[in-house]
């Protein structure tokens, strides 16, 4: 009986499935645009003396929650829905959710309802979620607390809807064991220091400045088929060894081409779905690496964003299997092609719409944004390495500082004009302007195009983009609520620190833009070394940055010990961000996690091995050897036999060998306390691991394609 290639099969399946068409909304956007979503502030029901109170940290009387709570149960139950969550981001990286039904009794009549004590206030068991060891396991309790400036959202079921509530989730003492408790205080903080800012430079009608978030997100999709077939995938979401395919993305053709139909069908029943919930999806598209695709939302409040994006990740893998995909977050599911990363497009916008980052026509002459971009270049200059720190991942360390990531040092790219004129600043000069440069299109019918004043430089982590900062060093899968807080944290020193040398330049007799100039020439004089325009892919930026004191924070062992130097994190408890032993409890955290998903990556990797590339090598062996006897009894000699004999028992060989170094060392490193073991982990186990897995791929390129059992790149990249 002929043995089954599972993987043929699924090939099959792969290229003979129905095009699925998702449902057309059968309204145009506007009209259905967030239909699933309740913002408190513009609903109706709360009377406007109410939604004035309704703000974070303000407390609400029980009658008062009951009456939002009222108008939030009508518009609930008039959608269908039958349960009721308190959606909250623990420090799992993802969400978390308990769904309770809206069933209530009222004279022992069933009924449904939401009360204000139900709507207000959660408690989930604390126990089961990290912690850090900041708490006792006997320890259980925490809260959840409604984020009434986040609009409450129907997820749809098979059988039924559930509201999800944003919430935050703190401990019993107080601590926040979430990501979105810090990041509401760093923008509660740096809206209160911008805004002093603003009131000193002469704008006294700002009531706040709001920090706005725009993040991209890229992902893969990989079939059904395919991805069931590769445990890898299942237990890590990255392949642990594959060999690459001879046309990969060198050609450049797969970025910005035609979207594949089934692709664009996703695509579009992806965006109704956002759409619905109030999410700005603006752009798609194909990235770079065959099979990756891209999403880019509108900004918005970043608060509002970071809970945005973690439900776009949650809607692109729940929409993708109904296509019978299954959409791959991690920062490099496959080796050799591009990775996927989250640009983080961060600025600063008062609540009259000024764009604090928006340079004029003519930026020199904008002594506002000139210093606040010098600000922000010393704050990056200050809190590299924590930045650093706010993106490490198991993840990002196989992304970060190749195929158009960026590197581990972080810089500022500033591009040519705001360059110049800092070095003019810095030298005391005036700086010249040598007018405005237009882009040569060499054709008469295209119409002269303004040139920005700043090029992209995609290498750079940490780039200035026209009226806004990209941080490009963020990962695919991460939530961007920890970046952002730590971004707007280090950001907030700077203006509290510039509103004190202000306000004695004021009291000195000085005007505003003499202020400002002082200021911009102090911060551009010190931040100096974090400026770079060049490539940061290249040997001699690392030696460069070395020189200039850039920390290299290579890999996510080492840039999570940051967290653990209370004098690198002193800036977090001096703007209230966090608490000593919250960024304690993060730390601790963080360390863990990353040892458990190692270790998660070398048990199956050596499972992989033994169950499956092993036993391919000894079917394909005894198929040689009895082709090399048939001939010797035949009396031919098969040098072609014997030589594809001798190499693929020599990997073999050199995989069995490797793959028990692997396992031998792990018992021993996962012994270790968890500081030691991330950085054995780093430096010990993934070359081993790596080693093993260039292994696997020269013994799946001798190996005949019909005996390969699992699906290969070129059948999850270019299939579907």
């Amino acid at each position: 009986m002929a043995e089954t290639n599972y993987r043929m099969l699924a090939k099959q399946q792969a290229t003979n499935r129905p095009m699925r068409v998702g449902k057309l909304h059968p309204e145009s956007v506007e009209k259905f645009y967030s239909e699933n979503t309740f913002n408190v502030y513009t609903a109706e029901g709360i009377p406007s003396t109410l939604k004035k109170e309704l703000v974070p940290g303000q407390s609400l009387s029980k009658e008062q929650a009951d009456l939002v709570a009222a108008a939030v149960s009508k518009w609930a139950i008039s959608k269908g829905v039958s349960h009721f969550s308190h959606w909250f981001q623990p420090l799992t990286g993802s969400t978390a959710e308990k769904h309770d039904a809206l069933l209530d009794f009222k004279n022992n009549l069933p009924i449904q309802r939401l009360t204000g004590k139900m709507l207000m206030q959660g408690e989930p068991d604390a126990s089961s979620f990290p912690h850090g060891g900041s708490r006792s396991t006997f320890e259980a309790r925490g809260y959840t607390s409604w984020d009434v400036t986040s609009p409450i959202f129907i997820m749809e079921g098979g059988n039924g809807k559930t509201m999800c509530i944003p919430t935050a989730f703190v401990s019993y003492t107080g601590d926040a064991l979430d990501i979105k408790t810090p990041l509401l205080r760093s923008i509660t903080r740096l809206s209160d220091a911008a805004t002093k800012f603003m009131h000193l430079t002469g704008n006294t009608d700002v009531e706040f400045v709001q920090t706005n978030c725009g993040p991209e997100q890229e992902y893969f999709l990989v079939d059904k088929a395919f991805y069931y077939q590769r445990p890898d995938l299942i237990m890590t979401g990255r392949t642990l060894f594959g060999s690459l395919t001879a046309r990969n993305q060198q050609l450049d053709d797969h970025y910005f081409g035609t979207i594949p139909s089934r692709v664009e069908n996703f695509m579009q029943e992806l965006e109704i779905e956002l759409y619905r919930v109030g999410i700005p999806a603006k752009t798609r598209h194909n990235e770079v690496a065959p099979g990756q695709f891209e999403l880019a939302p509108i900004f918005e409040d970043a608060n509002i964003a970071a809970d945005h994006n973690q439900l776009t990740m949650a809607l692109i893998k729940k929409v993708a299997e109904k296509h019978d995909f299954v959409a791959l977050l991690h920062e490099k599911p496959f080796a050799g092609i591009n990775g996927s990363g989250k640009h983080l497009n961060w600025s600063m916008s008062d609540n009259l719409g000024r764009n604090l980052l928006e340079p004029g026509p003519k930026p020199h002459q904008n002594n506002r944004f000139l210093a606040v971009t010098a600000m922000v270049c010393e704050a990056v200059h200050r809190h590299a390495d924590v930045i650093r720190g706010s993106v490490a991942s198991h993840g990002n360390d196989h992304r970060l500082g190749a195929n158009e990531a960026p590197p581990s040092i972080i810089s500022v790219f500033l591009g040519e004009t705001i360059e110049r004129i800092f070095d003019a600043v810095r030298e005391g000069a005036s700086f010249d302007s040598k007018g405005e440069k237009f882009l040569d299109m060499g054709a008469e019918q295209l119409g002269r195009l303004t040139k920005d004043n700043t090029d992209r430089n995609r290498t750079s982590p940490f780039a200035f983009t026209g009226n806004r900062f990209e941080f490009r060093a963020v990962g695919s899968s991460a939530t961007i609520g920890f970046p952002l807080t730590i971004v707007n944290a280090a950001v907030t020193e700077l203006l509290v620190e510039s509103n004190i040398l202000i306000e004695a330049d004021l009291k000195a007799g000085k005007s505003i833009d003499e202020a400002l100039e002082n200021l911009t020439r102090k911060w551009v004089k010190s931040s100096e070394k974090v400026i770079f325009s060049g490539d940061g892919y290249s040997d001699e930026w690392v030696k460069e940055a070395a020189k200039r004191g850039l920390p290299n924070l290579r890999t996510s062992a080492d840039a999570f010990a940051v967290f653990d130097d209370v004098s690198k994190t002193k800036f977090l408890t001096e703007t209230g961000v966090f608490t000593e032993s919250e960024i304690q409890t993060r730390y601790n955290v963080a360390i863990e996690r990353y040892n458990q998903l190692r270790e998660i990556e070398f048990q199956t990797q050596i499972r992989m091995i033994e169950q499956h590339v092993i036993p391919h090598v000894v079917k394909y062996k005894s198929e040689l050897v009895s082709v090399i006897n048939g001939q010797k009894s035949a009396g031919v000699e098969g040098h072609v036999e014997k030589e594809l004999l001798k190499r693929i028992n020599f990997s073999a060989e050199s995989l069995y060998s490797v793959t028990g170094e692997l396992r031998g060392k792990l018992e021993e490193t996962f012994a270790k306390e968890d500081k030691a073991c991330s950085f054995s982990c780093a430096t010990e186990l993934l070359p081993l691991s790596q080693k093993a897995a260039d292994l696997c791929n020269e013994i799946e390129e001798i190996t005949p394609d019909k005996v390969w059992q699992l699906p290969t790149y070129l059948d999850m990249l270019f299939v579907r």
